[in-house]
């Protein structure tokens, strides 16, 4: 580690990122982030196997009372004979088919995929020289990175990564409260160092805060992901917006941007709740979105699954048509989506995150000129389904109607996009109207043609004072959204 250290402070010395928010505000989101609208979230790890609850399942099985230690201790015995890391061995991955995934991923639509490095409970997904406790020498006994990466490259797909080390701090704590396989002495290297006792998730300065051996070992970490895989963007979950670990993180942020700048190609760091200055990186709303259209570019991040990130026996899905309606409302307000699926253990991906995946390429595939590469309008919707902003606010459908529209542009031409028309065959698009004729309108462009993408060529449009009507030769028959193509002058 003293090694690393030396050449994370070499690589800041020498280039043009240092370990300061004044510095890292030069950063510039790259162009291929720009086009890309949507992403694949991927939890994957040793919580598979269990598939119980949630991927917080290394967390929740050592908390006396939780559903999953009475599960536990059913199922697999009390902790103090079977812990978490015994179910290591039992993660095989024997299905796992990295060409299979990448090329799911590319008849999804995906630009970017991030697979989860490493999770909170410390298992590493890749091949490390810092930990034991990683998908080469355990388990799997492969290097997922390693392998996935080459497919999704040849597919033109951008490979990235997530890192949730920092919560690790405390993810296991709870072990340490009951006679469990969790116990003192714990030394750096050891899989459950150093489960410290858990407070507040969102207090910044919640005591014991990380040492200083906890962090740089985070650092030399994440600094592996980087000088090992290249990845295009680094995703980090919410901790990291912990008082202790800022210097750390700035220092992170300066080496990745250097670099990137050494690799001659742009790279994007996402966060949460201000874990980073603003300016500085891609903030990132969990399971959330922006009620209005932003300035800056933002990502959405969430899951075809309602109640887990990982694979969990019974998971409960959302449908194909309230993730792209979700993608339509995002993609309008200048950010992307971040869709999650979780994996079984043997490598397979579940028959309905797979049915979800290639619905939504589907679509993507005859409306993906309103969405891949599309730029915000002056007005990113119209309707009366509101928006309520923020994270943990998507799991229900918000019942958007015929009158819901999204706006997006691209290639000189307008997208006016209804998220919802089922059964309807007429369309009453306000924002286009002429309105009055002695103001200058809100919508001043002449409008050449209107086509229904996927559905017919050329429709029939009137314009008046009120809106653009747009007419049908017969009820919309699909739940998915109808992307309106203007033609305009």
């Amino acid at each position: 580690m003293e090694d690393y250290l030396k050449t994370i402070d070499e690589v800041i010395a020498r280039g043009r990122f240092k370990d300061t928010w004044e510095s890292l505000a030069q950063y510039r989101v790259p162009e291929w982030y720009e086009r890309a609208k949507l992403g694949i979230f991927i939890h994957w790890g040793v919580y598979s196997v269990p598939a119980f609850g949630s991927e917080w399942y290394s967390r929740n099985m050592y908390i006396q009372g939780s559903k999953e230690f009475e599960h536990h201790v059913k199922i697999w015995g009390p902790q103090n004979k079977f812990g978490y890391k015994d179910f290591i061995p039992l993660f095989r991955a024997e299905r796992f088919d990295p060409a299979e995934w990448a090329e799911l991923f590319k008849k999804a639509g995906a630009g970017y995929v991030v697979p989860v490095a490493e999770h909170h409970d410390g298992f590493q997904m890749y091949k490390s020289d810092i930990s034991h406790w990683n998908a080469w020498e355990m388990g799997p006994k492969r290097d997922v990175l390693g392998e996935l990466y080459p497919e999704l490259e040849k597919r033109g797909i951008m490979p990235c990564a997530s890192s949730h080390r920092v919560e690790h701090w405390f993810f296991m704590g709870h072990g340490k409260e009951f006679d469990s396989d969790i116990k003192e002495p714990l030394r750096r290297g050891d899989f459950y160092w150093p489960s410290m006792p858990e407070r507040d998730h969102f207090d910044r300065f919640s005591e014991p805060a990380p040492t200083e051996e906890f962090l740089e070992d985070w650092l030399c970490r994440c600094c592996e992901l980087v000088d090992r895989y290249k990845p295009g963007l680094i995703y980090f979950d919410w901790w990291i917006m912990h008082a202790s670990v800022k210097p750390y993180l700035r220092k992170f942020a300066a080496y990745y941007y250097n670099r990137a700048d050494e690799w001659g190609r742009g790279v994007v760091i996402n966060y949460k709740q201000d874990g980073f200055v603003f300016g500085t990186a891609v903030p990132d709303v969990e399971r959330g979105q922006f009620a209005s259209a932003k300035p800056y570019i933002w990502q959405s991040d969430t899951a075809v699954a309602k109640n887990s990130w990982g694979y969990t026996e019974g998971n409960e899905y959302k449908t194909p048509a309230q993730i792209v309606r979700d993608l339509c409302d995002i993609v309008s307000k200048n950010g992307r989506l971040l869709l999650n699926i979780g994996p079984k253990a043997d490598g397979t991906i579940p028959e309905a995150d797979r049915d979800i995946l290639l619905a939504i390429g589907k679509w993507i595939d005859v409306n993906g000129e309103a969405i891949n590469g599309a730029r915000t309008w002056r007005v990113s919707g119209e309707g009366p389904t509101g928006i309520t902003e923020g994270q943990f606010n998507d799991s229900e459908d918000k019942g958007y109607t015929v009158r819901d529209i999204r706006f997006t542009a691209n290639n000189g031409a307008l997208y006016a996009i209804c998220l919802n028309a089922k059964g309807q065959d007429t369309v009453r698009i306000l924002t286009l109207g002429t309105k009055d004729s002695s103001q200058v309108p809100d919508f001043h462009s002449i409008v050449r043609k209107v086509e229904a993408l996927g559905l017919e060529k050329d429709v029939k449009w009137e314009q008046d004072g009120e809106a653009l009507t747009v007419r049908l030769q017969k009820p919309v028959e699909t739940d998915m959204p109808v992307v309106f193509k203007l033609t305009v002058d």
